[in-house]
């Protein structure tokens, strides 16, 4: 069975697309620590991210590594973070999150409610 982010990559289910390759995959977090929390990950699907092969891997951070700089360039923030967690969803994934300071990384923080309107003007901010 497919996991939520194949549903997203493939358009069966609503997902706000920031950037794509024939591997990988970036779209906005629908729970966001912060405005441009994005999600990046590789299109085939593996439960745990260092089950990825190793040229997967590497694939995938550096697709990481431009998707942060567009974000960076987007978002007013002093850097990128970068989180691996990973229990929720089965699909390995990195949390690309915009910070000022270490505790804006911190999960159990409460989310941000954004509206279809907002995410849409983050992606449009972001998107390449």
């Amino acid at each position: 069975m497919a996991t939520i982010f194949t549903k997203i990559i493939r358009g069966e289910i609503p997902g706000y697309r920031i950037a794509e390759d024939e591997n990988y995959y970036a779209f906005l977090d629908i729970h966001p620590l912060a405005e441009g929390h994005t999600l990046v990950v590789p299109k085939k699907e593996v439960d745990y991210l260092f089950d990825l092969e190793e040229r997967e891997l590497a694939g995938l951070m550096v697709f990481a590594q431009k998707v942060a700089a567009h974000i960076r360039k987007a978002v007013p923030c002093k850097r990128i973070g970068v989180a691996v967690i990973g229990l929720d969803v089965p699909h390995a994934h990195i949390h690309l999150v915009p910070i000022s300071e270490g505790s804006d990384l911190d999960f159990s923080r409460p989310k941000l409610e954004l509206t279809p309107e907002e995410f849409k003007a983050i992606q449009a901010k972001i998107q390449f």
